[in-house]
């Protein structure tokens, strides 16, 4: 295998397929990055075994077709040590591979190709065409919802439902739920299709996702999402994404709309002072304010009081702060909407505007 690449030209691709290559491998070869070149197009792979991704660019200059493994972080190391604009060659034989630029030369040891595993992704559910800015949002609106490390392995991950004509990603910790909706060009022969995507190909699928449109196909154990020039598989997570309908409250007569800088800033301030284990903070609700209290062990104690169009019953209730301030940060309206039923119930957070459509379900806590 031969071929000559500027620097910027093998980055590319190589930096797309890293992030996936895991440092501490129980087998080799899942720390090296597949390399293929077929005519003129070279392809890199990396895996882990539950996501893989293939970025691709083309080679120029004449060059000889073949596969091989390297180290993944050494490539990446030596492409990103050479100055810019350099020109890489690179050629394997023998169970060794030699990069050479200018006056630099680098052996590396190779694996062999067919060792490498490929994630299947088997037949198809259903298949899409959406800009990826678009799947880039829905992530962003809900990821931070996602659990860490739960034993309801499930929550790990994140849902998406399509149904027709919609893409709708849920994502919940069991303290809050996080929802958003996007359109997508899509009939089915069944009512919806449920995937539940794993934390990780959450976290790669939206470092690789740029504003261009990409296909996104779904089967029974694999999503498949590709681009103009890489393609994202990974596995999915087996198991029943808990009704996160139910958990929508409905019903809720307190309204309260408020300016989503200013009660940013107030629950960030008032957090300060929040119990560090538990960051509960007391909201109290009167006609036209919320009265923000927060104490911690050491009696100390943060108040703050923020103008909101509010009319009804004095209402008081507990909130982790951490959990309201992650809906204030991603929501980027001017104004935002706290549904409440009373204070035992979960407080429904939506653009005031409507614009949005994202909703979020923060649970209450006894303070």
């Amino acid at each position: 295998m031969k071929f000559s690449l500027s620097r910027e030209a093998l980055l590319n691709p190589l930096q797309l397929v890293v992030g996936v290559v895991e440092r501490r491998q129980t087998l080799p070869i899942l720390s090296n990055v597949l390399l293929r070149l077929e005519g003129t197009q070279l392809s890199m792979t990396g895996t882990d075994l539950e996501v893989e991704i293939k970025g691709s660019t083309e080679v120029v200059s004449s060059a000889e077709g073949g596969e091989v493994t390297v180290s993944a972080r050494k490539f990446l190391d030596i492409c990103r040590s050479l100055p810019d604009g350099a020109q890489v060659d690179f050629s394997s034989s023998e169970g060794k591979a030699q990069i050479v630029s200018g006056r630099s030369r680098f052996t590396l040891a190779t694996l062999p190709a067919n060792e490498f595993p490929s994630v299947d992704e088997g037949e198809q559910t259903v298949q899409f065409n959406v800009p990826g800015s678009m799947i880039r949002g829905l992530i962003e609106s809900t990821a931070f919802a996602m659990a860490q490390q739960d034993v309801r392995y499930y929550l790990n991950g994140m849902l998406w439902e399509v149904t027709h004509n919609q893409l709708r990603v849920v994502a919940t910790d069991g303290h809050r739920l996080a929802l958003c909706d996007g359109h997508c060009d899509v009939s089915l022969e069944v009512t919806k299709v449920s995937a539940i995507l794993p934390r990780k190909g959450i976290i790669e699928l939206s470092r690789l996702l740029a504003d261009d449109e990409v296909r996104v196909s779904i089967g029974s154990n694999h999503i498949r999402v590709t681009g103009a020039d890489y393609c994202f598989t990974s596995k999915l997570v087996d198991g029943s994404y808990p009704d996160y309908d139910r958990v929508v409250p409905k019903g809720g007569d307190k309204l309260v709309v408020g300016d989503r800088e200013q009660l940013k800033q107030a629950f960030g301030r008032t957090a300060i002072l929040s119990n560090e284990k538990y960051r509960g903070v007391r909201i109290e609700l009167v006609n036209g304010a919320m009265h923000l209290v927060a104490n911690n062990p050491e009696q100390e104690e943060a108040q703050e009081e923020v103008s909101v169009a509010y009319s009804g019953d004095t209402l008081e209730i507990g909130f982790n702060v951490s959990y309201l301030l992650d809906v204030l940060s991603v929501l980027k309206c001017p104004e935002i909407r706290f549904t409440l039923a009373d204070s035992n119930s979960s407080a429904l957070v939506e653009d005031a505007s409507g614009e949005s459509k994202a909703t979020y379900v923060v649970m209450p806590m006894r303070l």
